[in-house]
């Protein structure tokens, strides 16, 4: 075999430091970038928190001669980067003045999660410190509806891999026993049948939620749909009693984790929003709400300190050069750190001013049948970013209106066209759905097929699927589980 010696060119794109906080800081909701930004004063001594003293003699780095040809290593030290007076970043995005308008307070989040009260009961058991982990690592794998979502085995695993503890399933199945006994009744379930189970167990004894725990334990996949006429003959008793095995059940909580409120009226209440859009004389005014964000500026001693190695670099030893590289790291880390917050602060506001323009009657109404199709597409294209840039700030962001607080995807949704030839939004055939099904005859529920049938008598041609696809995205069951006995 011949060795050929081949030269290739590749293209590759590669993330700079600054590319890549911005990216991270993108996604975050102004609560997280809060502690992000605690937790970075923290860490970089070259970093501080205020606003540059408007007195200061003239800027340091006007006194500087630096030759960067005789750097003190590879890498140059570019004074100029710290030491101009734009330390500190204008990334307080307001379009008008706060005396134009005076504002309410904006709600804060000061309730307890779900995930607190459950640690919170986990320091009151008796647990051992290494069962303690475990337990902390099961509930963090608790979702929002009070779930575990996740197989014990695939959390042996994870307690292996991660936290260097060989925990057999057994022994989590024992631990998360001692979770599933704490409140509210129903946490910690694998899924609806355990769930129901765990709240009846907590019931007092009755001959009523006996039965209703063998309907669950024993006939749960008849009970689901609806084969009511198996259960009485499988059980021996009578419609009357039925029904009130039905009604004991159905009184229960499917989704535990509820009770902290992930219904978008308990969010309305207490989210902090990341934007601000208020409606005043027929006009739209447009705000980050940087309330707990706070101004940042690279800290002079350091800069300071840094000019005095480059004053001094001829004669410096190894450890002086190292402690030189060690401050020029810091101050480069707290520059990009600075311009990330910045870049973030732009990207948000260009990206909500888009969303702004295309429901720009929403925000000005507050009518939820004013709201246009709108893709992240549609938004990219107004804002000049990428789909995947729109998706990072779209995500877990919130803003507040005249009318509420809201999840920016809330005014997201698909595009389609009525008999007329009109551009509709799905919201506006979801709300009709909901508004039938709402007024159905509940002996004789509307089927998906029905329900597609009402659709194109109003004029929305849709395929029956589609149907199917939103009555499943608005948590609403098929017809036979919709109907009343």
């Amino acid at each position: 075999m011949a060795l050929k010696q081949q030269l290739q060119q590749k293209q590759q794109q590669r993330l700079s430091p600054l590319q890549m906080q911005v990216i991270k800081l993108t996604e975050l909701p102004n609560v997280e970038l809060e502690e992000r930004i605690k937790q970075e004063l923290v860490d970089n001594p070259a970093l501080d928190e205020g606003r540059e003293d408007s007195d200061d003699p003239q800027d340091i780095a006007d006194d500087i001669n630096y030759d960067e040809s005789d750097s003190i290593t590879q890498e140059d030290i570019a004074l100029g980067d710290y030491l101009t007076e734009d330390d500190i970043p204008d990334y307080r995005l307001n379009n008008y003045s706060s005396e134009t308008i005076a504002r309410e307070d904006i709600p804060f989040s000061s309730a307890e999660s779900l995930h607190e009260s459950l640690i919170e009961q986990l320091h009151l058991t008796e647990l051992d410190e290494q069962s303690a982990k475990v337990a902390e690592y099961i509930i963090g794998n608790i979702d929002e509806n009070g779930y575990l979502d996740r197989p014990l085995t695939a959390i042996s695993d994870d307690l292996l891999f991660q936290q260097n503890l060989d925990i057999p399933s057994d022994q989590i199945k024992k631990i998360l026993g001692v979770i599933q006994d704490f409140e509210p009744a129903g946490i910690g379930a694998t899924d609806l049948q355990e769930c129901l189970l765990l709240q009846l167990k907590r019931m007092n004894e009755s001959d009523l939620v006996e039965k209703a725990m063998l309907v669950i334990e024993k006939y749960f996949d008849d009970f689901s749909k609806r084969h009511f006429d198996k259960i009485e003959k499988a059980l021996n008793i009578d419609e009357e009693v039925l029904k009130q095995i039905i009604h004991l059940i159905v009184t229960l909580n499917p989704k535990p984790g509820n009770n902290w409120g992930d219904a978008l009226s308990l969010t309305m209440n207490t989210i902090i929003p990341d934007f601000i859009v208020e409606a005043y004389n027929g006009e739209l005014f447009l705000s980050l709400n940087n309330r707990n964000i706070p101004e940042l500026k690279v800290n002079r001693d350091y800069s300071e300190m840094l000019r005095g190695y480059t004053e001094n670099k001829k004669g410096m030893t190894n450890e002086a050069k190292n402690a030189a590289l060690f401050v020029k790291q810091k101050l480069d880390s707290a520059r990009w750190f600075i311009d990330a917050i910045k870049q973030r602060q732009e990207t948000l506001q260009r990206t909500m001013q888009a969303i702004v323009d295309l429901q720009y009657d929403f925000f000005l109404t507050g009518d939820e049948s004013s709201l246009r199709p709108m893709i992240l597409k549609d938004v990219a294209e107004l804002a000049g970013y990428d789909i995947s840039t729109i998706s990072r700030v779209s995500n877990s962001k919130y803003v507040q209106t005249n009318f509420g607080v809201y999840p920016l995807k809330y005014f997201f949704s698909e595009s389609m066209q009525n008999d007329a030839g009109e551009e509709i939004s799905s919201r506006e055939v979801k709300a009709i759905l909901r508004e039938c099904i709402e007024n159905e005859d509940t002996k004789k529920p509307l089927t998906d097929d029905k329900l597609t049938d009402i659709l194109k008598e109003k004029g929305y041609v849709i395929a029956r699927r589609t149907v199917a696809k939103y009555r499943e995205q608005m948590n609403i069951p098929v017809a036979r589980l919709r109907k009343n006995i």
